[in-house]
This record gives C-alpha cells, sequence and structure tokens, in this order.
C-alpha cells in the first residue's frame, strides 16, 4: 500500500512518462485477452488523475471487440502504461507495473474476470452501486 500522493512512471525505454495522482491502495487485474497477455495491474482514476508528462506523440493504441475501450503503449517498447476502460471510458486505468516506486505485486489485488466481460461488468457496477469495495 502507499499513502503518497503522486506517482511518476513510464514506459520501458523513457520515452513515455506520466504522472498519476491520488493514493494507490490496491490494483485491478483483468483477465481478458490483451490484459492477461500484457500482465498489467490496474488502479484506475479520474479523467484529471493522470497527466502525460512526456512522449504523447509517442502513443499508439489498440482497440478490439466493441471499439470502446483504448488500450495504450509506446510505439517504441510496446509497454502499455494506460487505458482508457471499456467500462467507462472517461476514465483511466494507469498500470502500476509501470510506476517504479510501488510494489505491484505487495499491492492486494481484485480480479476482473474480462474473459466473461458482460456479467462481470454488471456485478461490478452493481457492487459498486451498492456501496461494496471497487
Amino acid at each position: 500500500m502507499t499513502a503518497q500522493l503522486s506517482h511518476q512512471g513510464s514506459c520501458q525505454c523513457g520515452r513515455v512518462t506520466f504522472r498519476v495522482d491520488g493514493k494507490i491502495l490496491g490494483v485491478m487485474k483483468c483477465t481478458c485477452s490483451i490484459c492477461r497477455r500484457v500482465g498489467a495491474l490496474w488502479h484506475g482514476t479520474n479523467e484529471s488523475g493522470l497527466k502525460v508528462l512526456s512522449g504523447e506523440s509517442e502513443l499508439s493504441f489498440h482497440q478490439f471487440n466493441t471499439m470502446t475501450a483504448k488500450h495504450y503503449f509506446c510505439r517504441h517498447c510496446g509497454v502499455h502504461p494506460f487505458s482508457r476502460p471499456r467500462l467507462d471510458p472517461t476514465k483511466w486505468v494507469v498500470n502500476v507495473r509501470c510506476i517504479d516506486e510501488i510494489d505491484a505485486d505487495s499491492l492486494p489485488v481484485r480480479v476482473f474476470d474480462g474473459k466473461n466481460w458482460e456479467q462481470s461488468a454488471q456485478a461490478f457496477l452493481s457492487q459498486r452501486k451498492s456501496g461494496g469495495a471497487a
């Protein structure tokens, strides 16, 4: 767990750098076809919670299935630092593995069954509405 309120991260080659604001108390592991292969651990934030510091022109993105989510990656090293999630494309999810000062493996992990996306999204949103942990 980290009580720090601002975190800096980057892709592997350092061309893309970013800052994410807010405490990172846990992460989401998605089992969809792309997240499972990428191995990302996601932390969600609002529109203003992520700031690309450098390398925005070095980013590309991938879309599939409903073409709603945007999975951003560095076009040089291929690392996926953040995405616009299908669940709410007005928000960001940041790959905590791209933040050097955080031991991502020490954070509590919640699994999102992206392989069965529709059912998982409905359950996640229902739990959120009822005040459950997000």
